[in-house]
């Protein structure tokens, strides 16, 4: 079989898998798949699997155990478990969804539409039905959303060598043993311990003499940025979440905290680069939806660039009198605007990391005005010098566009600060305020200004 492995030792994807793999499936080699699908990393049958029909993909699949087949589900990319699922049958499906995590289980069922969904849950067991049900009922971005039910918990009344003895039994059944959760009978948290604490502690001592009380949770309507957040800031592997009644419901892990900051940063940059966030990968998007996500957009941009026209339309006088201003107005708006873009991708960056306080909201924005005229003197000085020798006009039309340049950068680091907090105290995402849109509303007062500017002192 073909496969590579770095000087690391670990097993990396080769692009010749797939032929060898087709090769097999030709040849109806049962024993070659399922070594396929045992020796190798999930991840990178996943990755072999994606360029198969759906049939050759589920052919693949059938040569293992449920077990591993879930687990190999899993990784595939949630457009073509969509289209796995509508080539399987009901049977099938619902023994692979009863052996997936409770996490992934969900987001599959999530992606499904409403009659499949429908005809998908009275095949399953009730108890995961049930949980099932529950996890769908929390809200798409909400710490409950992500968490899965797979934890390890024990009561706190007995000794570190009984503990031990129980998480043996839990840890098939566990996402993680290594953090393990302290509750009562009506599954309220008391503590949290950690594995290398447990082996470490003395055997006779009792749970409760020995776990840390002071322990970080989330609750289940939490934004799961704000989870992603704690997880991060507090070096944690595992964060436990709880229902209104202090009820212990499950757990975050890592890995999940990574996809979440993966897609996060994603729906970011999309939105940056004034695009609607897409649901899936570029290549699994139909080129319709890629239009009409930066059409959209685009259009937004067109209708405030009518509105820059507007405006030099209004100081059309002004203009004619003075044609040399045109020269400078690249210049000019050129400056709001990229400055408007720095400070809006630096505070969205700022909020993006932490928590911002109302007196830092405040700080960020007097640095940012300090900053803007620093910046605004800097740019007009070289402009004022620059204008005047290059150009040969005077110190006064060269004053023009100098004390433009120094009004228009600091209006926009202002503006490019001040939005997206904006916009984020009305409950919006603050990337809304993407550079081209922070960019066009520098261009509609640059125009104002400079002409303005230009009425004033000529």
């Amino acid at each position: 079989m073909s496969s590579i492995r770095s000087s690391a030792g670990t097993l990396v994807y080769n692009p010749l898998l797939q032929p060898d793999l087709k090769l097999m499936l030709a040849e109806g080699d049962e024993i070659g798949l399922q070594e396929f699908c045992k020796v190798l990393n999930p991840i990178i049958v996943a990755e072999v699997l994606q360029g198969l029909e759906p049939a050759e993909t589920w052919r693949v699949l059938s040569s293992t155990n449920i077990e591993l087949q879930a687990e190999i589900f899993e990784m595939i990319e949630p457009s073509q478990q969509i289209e796995l699922v509508a080539n399987i049958d009901r049977k099938h499906l619902s023994q692979l969804v009863e052996a997936m995590s409770a996490d992934d289980r969900v987001d599959l069922l999530e992606h499904m539409d409403e009659e499949q969904l429908e005809a998908l849950l009275p095949l399953i067991a009730q108890a995961e039905r049930d949980e099932i049900r529950k996890m769908l009922s929390y809200p798409e971005n909400s710490a409950g959303s992500i968490m899965t039910t797979e934890y390890a918990s024990l009561p706190e009344n007995i000794t570190v060598s009984e503990a031990l003895s129980r998480l043996r039994q839990q840890a098939p059944d566990s996402e993680t043993i290594y953090y393990i959760f302290v509750n009562d009978e009506s599954r309220h948290l008391h503590g949290v311990i950690t594995l290398r604490e447990l082996i470490l502690a003395r055997p006779t001592a009792l749970l409760s003499d020995v776990m840390r009380r002071d322990f970080i949770a989330a609750h289940v309507s939490d934004d799961r940025e704000e989870a992603a957040r704690m997880i991060a800031k507090f070096d944690l592997i595992a964060l436990p979440v709880l229902d209104e009644e202090s009820r212990l419901v499950g757990i975050i892990t890592h890995d999940d905290v990574l996809d979440v900051i993966q897609e996060e940063a994603a729906e970011d940059a999309y939105r940056q680069s004034a695009i609607q966030p897409l649901e899936h990968g570029y290549l699994s998007t139909p080129l319709l939806t890629i239009a009409w996500k930066r059409g959209i957009w685009l259009l937004v941009l067109s209708v405030m660039a009518l509105g820059t026209a507007t405006v030099m339309r209004a100081f059309g006088k002004a203009e004619h009198d003075a044609n040399w201003l045109d020269w400078f107005l690249p210049l000019v708006l050129a400056s709001g605007g990229n400055t408007g873009s720095q400070s809006a991708t630096l505070v969205i960056r700022a909020m993006a990391m932490t928590t911002l306080t109302r007196r830092d909201r405040i700080r960020m924005a007097m640095r940012e005005l300090l900053t803007g005229m620093i910046l605004g003197i800097c740019l007009a000085s070289f402009s004022w010098v620059s204008i005047q020798v290059l150009f040969g006009r005077d110190w006064m039309q060269a004053g023009v566009v100098s004390l433009t340049i120094a009004l228009v950068v600091t209006m926009g680091t202002v503006t490019g600060s001040l939005l997206p907090m904006f916009f984020e105290s009305l409950g919006m995402d603050p990337a809304i305020m993407s550079n081209p849109l922070i960019a066009s509303l520098s261009d509609i007062v640059g125009v104002v200004i400079y002409f303005s500017v230009a009425i004033l002192l000529l």
